[in-house]
């Protein structure tokens, strides 16, 4: 998963929704693009926790030297 940035994930859980909605994809298929979306969804999530822990952080910094 690391091949992907955040903006990345996104762009590709959009295009996986899309597929999921329009239909016409085998059982099989399916339940592929939902893993592979599951996995972006989580991706997304832990880089989501990443980015709001530097912001406590630098919240943080910036309190102390205050």
């Amino acid at each position: 998963m690391s091949e992907y940035t955040y903006e990345s994930a996104i762009k590709r859980l959009q295009e996986i929704v899309k597929l999921l909605e329009n239909g016409g994809l085998t059982l099989d298929d399916s339940v592929k693009l939902f893993e592979e979306g599951a996995g972006l969804a989580k991706f997304c999530n832990n880089e989501l926790k990443n980015a709001e822990q530097r912001i406590i952080s630098l919240d943080d910094i910036g309190e102390e030297q205050q």
